[in-house]
């Protein structure tokens, strides 16, 4: 899972980091606001955001990262004990607000609570699972590699399993802000479907898609 982390405070950062690398997430860490805000979509899973950061304040991101992912996780993580940022957070569609300080297992925890995803290995049933180290689907032990379309669209589903996304949520996320026609989309769905064999990827009929796991 790819997660963007923007804090300025280094040392914070590097630890911050350091521990979601353990757990196996692939981290793009900024200390600045700008280099965080030119990188909103390259197709993160989660967005982890400090408030008073140089050039471009986290609020501001949020704005813009809302703008393409409507429903990607982001976290504000922020000294501030101010009601009305937090609330202003929560406004523009912040998912939750951690105070500093705080443990980093409390973030992790929060992480994993809204994309749902707590193992590198994410199975479908007995003989067919998701490898995120290796981005690849193992079926009856046989490894189908992903492309980097099928393995975006592939990890939006597993943090959305069970749940309907529209085209336009998948053309966001998945081509990372540019445009992708609807025939475009029925394309990719059409080779991920393959390679998984069962039918875990329903169409529901002019909306999008929903991928069906337990």
């Amino acid at each position: 899972m790819k997660v963007l982390l923007l804090e300025d405070n280094k040392k914070l950062n590097q630890t911050i980091a350091k521990r979601l690398k353990l757990k196996g997430y692939q981290v793009e860490a900024c200390t600045d606001g700008l280099a965080a805000y030119e990188k909103i979509t390259d197709g993160f899973s989660c967005f982890i955001l400090d408030i008073n950061v140089p050039n471009i304040d986290g609020i501001k991101i949020l704005k813009k990262i809302r703008e393409y992912y409507p429903e990607v996780p982001v976290i504000i993580i922020s000294a501030s004990i101010e009601l009305d940022i937090i609330k202003e957070s929560y406004d523009f569609g912040c998912n939750d607000f951690l105070k500093k300080p705080f443990f980093i297992d409390e973030l992790e925890i929060k992480i994993e609570k809204l994309c749902k995803i707590q193992d590198e290995l994410i199975y479908f049933d007995e003989k067919c699972y998701f490898d995120y180290k290796s981005s690849s689907v193992i079926i009856d032990d046989k490894e189908h590699r992903l492309t980097k379309k099928e393995k975006l669209l592939m990890n939006l589903f597993l943090t959305k399993k069970n749940q309907v996304l529209s085209y336009e949520t998948i053309e966001n996320y998945v081509w990372e802000g540019s445009f992708a026609s609807l025939e475009s989309i029925r394309s990719l769905i059409r080779r991920l479907r393959k390679v998984l064999i069962h039918d875990y990827i329903q169409t529901v009929v002019d909306t999008g898609y929903i991928f069906k796991s337990k």
